[in-house]
């Protein structure tokens, strides 16, 4: 009952219960018939409904928002229907993907409906048979579907079924604006399988970047090779820079091979000569 109704209906009441107190009974049963008839055929959509009318079982219209006026006894609103936007939550459990995976799925789906008319008249419970359609379409999907293309590509699953709910509901007069899957669950025994393969990719990618490491290091050796092979002198002196590095640390002990020290003694004097002979400034005539 709208508050509208509810006032003319009680005004006319009063008014018709005061006449009928004073004698004028005509007057006050014309009233009181007609606060009936206020409270009877006065009705009063809000913005967001529509209602269904049928007369004598056939369909009169489609009334709405505001206020509207109906025969009493030979018209009836057989359906009040919303056309806001509603929610709907459904979900699919130990539903088998496509390799045989049992997962549990929990989605939601967001719709209105856009004709009130075919919502009314071309379904028995449209909020009912909503929300099987949903289940149905999110367990073909899941069927359909591997379970890495599940997991991995969300949206694309979201927007097949939205496409699919929308195609079955399109006669109910029913718009299917989004369709979210917000949980993919699978077994415990699995994730820790997934897991561990992660992880087993995860070590294969290090050690083959280590070996792209290696073997670019490898490349900077043989270089610094060629170009030792010609100059041993620089050969013995990097040695010498290199046991002076590892000897900055105190308490280092390094054993090298008397070959290697003898090497060194006869290198290092060589070197020195050959450096002050380029340093030593020829002598100027008298």
């Amino acid at each position: 009952m709208n508050p509208i109704t509810l006032f003319l209906t009680l005004v006319c009441a009063v008014i018709g219960g005061l006449l009928w107190a004073s004698g004028n009974r005509l007057a006050g049963t014309a009233m009181l018939v007609l606060a009936v008839e206020i409270f009877a055929s006065l009705k009063m959509a809000n913005a967001w409904q529509k209602f269904v009318i049928l007369r004598a079982g056939r369909l009169h219209g489609v009334k709405g928002p505001g206020l509207f006026v109906i025969i009493p006894i030979i018209d009836s609103v057989t359906a009040v229907i919303d056309e806001r936007i509603q929610t709907t939550a459904f979900s699919a459990e130990s539903a088998l993907t496509k390799d045989t995976v049992p997962v549990n799925v929990d989605a939601v789906i967001f719709w209105h409906v856009h004709d009130a008319q075919r919502a009314a008249l071309n379904i028995t419970n449209y909020r009912e048979a909503i929300d099987r359609v949903a289940q149905t379409s999110l367990r073909e999907m899941i069927g359909a579907s591997m379970l890495a293309t599940l997991l991995s590509e969300r949206q694309a699953a979201d927007d097949h079924l939205r496409s699919e709910i929308a195609r079955k509901t399109a006669d109910w007069g029913i718009s299917v604006n989004s369709v979210e899957i917000r949980d993919v669950a699978i077994p415990e025994a699995l994730q820790d399988a997934m897991s561990r393969q992660a992880q087993a990719e995860r070590e294969k990618q290090a050690r083959v970047i280590l070996g792209s490491a290696e073997a670019e290091i490898a490349g900077k050796f043989v270089e610094a090779a060629m170009s030792y092979v010609n100059n041993p002198t620089a050969l013995h002196l990097r040695a010498m820079n290199i046991i002076y590095e590892a000897t900055k640390e105190r308490g280092t002990t390094i054993l090298l091979p008397s070959s290697m020290v003898d090497s060194l003694n006869t290198a290092v004097p060589l070197a020195l000569a050959g450096q002050a002979a380029q340093i030593t400034p020829t002598p100027k005539g008298p």
